[in-house]
């Protein structure tokens, strides 16, 4: 089998299974937030500090995952990431009242630790190593529409079956899809020597390991705040409710065609390259917006959801193409820690930002960009052999 040959299935794999992780886990608070918080007498405020704990959850687990994933490879972690998302969302439907909702939310922050986009890239550092690059940014090119696919599913699910069927039949797809896509599609790697084992690894948080955490972490903020609130955003932007929709749904495709540009042009050169282009496009999406109002919801949308999409392969690329496969999940892992705790504080935070101050908190999310654009700025780029 020739090796594009061996990468298309793990790509067609990761790719569907992580669009099933992403749209039924991160984001569903965005939909189902208000139907969820009216049914059981709560405030949405209370379903966003629920869905904080569980991305906290995601960060402390993030560093053993990814030495787990180093040692054995990523099939049973994913396969076992599926379970505690099916098993939350079960919870969820469930749920009549505070601690149930919030043991929901343990279990999800559990599956989306062992499940999201860090596992999937550690899994494909394990298997392809340093070539990894390609199949990262093929395995986004799916996951790029979750919430293009995510959000309308959901939302039609709750109208018209209810909120707790739309999280049951989420559960189903993971347990009878998900689940064994990851644990018999995706192939065996060798587990390493026990002499090499997590206990031996030690990665320091050097100057550049700490550049690039602030500049994920930054980046993601962003990327969570825009998440669960963009549409509340773009109406207070001047948008009405049907134009924020439309806008919304522009992310998916921006995120896909980026990722296209990523693997066909930028691939020639250094990914620190793409990171930092990406970081630019959500303030200059931001001053389309502040310039045009409402006519400027779609090309804001698009320019976020374009770097959002080249963002989310540098997040995985970078420290591959510095720092080489050798503990790449554990590394992953804690890097990806600092960012899943700003992501857990971030749709919290704009919430609140965003009811005292509307669209003004777009100044808040273009600084948190730009802090990205200079420590990416700031990392040296390895010497690297140019492609053909």
């Amino acid at each position: 089998m020739s090796k594009a040959n061996g990468t298309l299935p793990v790509i067609i794999v990761l790719g569907l299974t992580q669009t099933l992780a992403w749209a039924s886990s991160y984001y569903i608070p965005a939909v189902l937030a208000d139907p969820i918080a009216a049914e059981l007498g709560i405030s949405t405020t209370m379903i966003f500090a629920a869905f904080s704990v569980s991305l906290l959850i995601a960060a402390a687990i993030g560093p053993h995952v990814g030495r787990t994933i180093d040692a054995i490879g990523g099939r049973q972690v994913l396969a076992l990431s599926n379970v505690f998302i099916a098993a939350g969302l079960a919870v969820l439907a469930a749920a009549q009242g505070l601690p149930m909702l919030w043991f929901a939310w343990v279990l999800l922050g559990i599956g989306m630790g062992l499940g999201l986009y860090d596992s999937a890239f550690a899994a494909l550092g394990r298997i392809f190593g340093a070539e990894a690059r390609r199949a990262i940014a093929g395995i986004t090119l799916f996951a790029g529409f979750a919430s293009t696919v995510g959000w309308p599913l959901t939302a039609w699910g709750a109208s018209a079956y209810g909120w707790r069927e739309t999280c049951l039949a989420w559960a189903a797809v993971h347990l009878f899809l998900g689940l064994p896509a990851n644990l018999l599609m995706l192939p065996r790697v060798q587990k390493l020597p026990a002499s090499t084992g997590e206990s031996k690894v030690h990665i320091p948080m050097d100057r550049t390991m700490v550049l690039l955490a602030i500049a994920m972490s930054a980046a993601w903020t962003v990327t969570a705040a825009m998440a669960a609130h963009l549409p509340r955003l773009l109406e207070a932007a001047g948008a009405t409710p049907t134009e924020a929709i439309v806008a919304g749904a522009l992310i998916g495709p921006a995120q896909v065609a980026a990722r296209i540009f990523e693997m066909g042009v930028l691939n020639r050169y250094h990914p620190l390259l793409s990171g930092r282009l990406a970081a630019a496009a959500h303030p200059i999406g931001a001053i389309a917006l502040a310039a045009l109002g409402a006519f400027g919801a779609n090309a804001f949308a698009i320019l976020h959801g374009a770097g959002n999409g080249i963002l989310t392969i540098a997040r995985g690329t970078i420290p591959l193409a510095i720092f080489g496969p050798e503990n790449y999940g554990y590394r992953l892992g804690l890097l990806g820690a600092p960012s899943r705790i700003a992501q857990a504080a971030a749709p919290l935070a704009f919430g609140l930002l965003i009811e005292k101050v509307g669209a003004w908190a777009l100044v808040a999310s273009s600084g948190l960009s730009l802090m990205a654009l200079i420590a990416l700025m700031l990392v040296s780029a390895p010497a690297q052999k140019e492609r053909r």
